[in-house]
């Protein structure tokens, strides 16, 4: 592991995981896993942020319909 963020590290997915970084590299016509995974955890980074500031982070479609983003 990398703490400094400045190299490389090896992950190891279950099936399950492999299985939906899969379906969001499909879904969004790309090959680059990283690039989806770094998408993904920056997500994730900024919900965990915003709630430990007491927020809320929404999703909100075109209908103007929301969801919160819940753990």
């Amino acid at each position: 592991m990398d703490p400094k963020g400045t190299g490389t590290v090896q992950l190891e997915l279950n099936a399950t995981a492999a299985q939906l970084l899969a379906s969001m590299c499909v879904q969004l016509e790309t090959e680059d896993v990283a690039g989806v995974l770094n998408r993904a955890l920056g997500l994730l980074d900024m919900a965990l942020r915003t709630k430990r500031q007491g927020g809320r982070l929404v999703f909100e479609n075109e209908h103007g319909e929301q969801s919160d983003v819940a753990f």
